[in-house]
């Protein structure tokens, strides 16, 4: 703190025998030393609640850079939603315009069929098994 040396010291400390006198010189010098410790320990806390502070604004700082961050992380997962909606939404339409609407299908008319040629209203009779047969579970020994 201060550039004080020894031969400096020893000035002072025989200017405050002079002026002090030996009798008062041991309790002045415990006041001094007692101030001095105090002193120190005054300046230790103004420096400790001064880092104090500039952590907390610091902590403060790093809160809002968080805050921030989620809240563009929020909009930008919001964004997403609405455009993954949007295309969920868009499915239906897309899938109706891509598959042919029934009517648009061509089924072989009346006239068109082999039994109105023949003049026979009955269609051709199934050559596989019945239905009844079919649903029925077969047995084996």
């Amino acid at each position: 703190m201060f550039d004080i040396g020894f031969s400096e010291m020893l000035v002072i400390a025989i200017v405050a025998l002079v002026v002090i006198g030996p009798e008062r010189l041991p309790k002045v010098a415990r006041t001094a030393g007692h101030m001095l410790g105090r002193l120190q320990r005054y300046v230790s806390d103004v420096k400790s609640d001064i880092n104090r502070e500039m952590q907390l604004e610091e902590l403060k700082k790093l809160q809002s850079e968080i805050r921030e961050s989620a809240h563009s992380v929020e909009h930008s997962l919001k964004t997403e939603m609405q455009a993954a909606r949007q295309a969920l939404d868009q499915i239906p339409a897309t899938i109706a315009n891509d598959i042919p609407a029934p009517a648009a299908l061509e089924y072989p008319t009346i006239a068109e069929s082999p039994s109105a040629a023949t003049g026979n209203p009955q269609p051709p009779a199934p050559t596989g098994p019945s239905v009844a047969e079919a649903a029925q579970p077969t047995r084996t020994l």
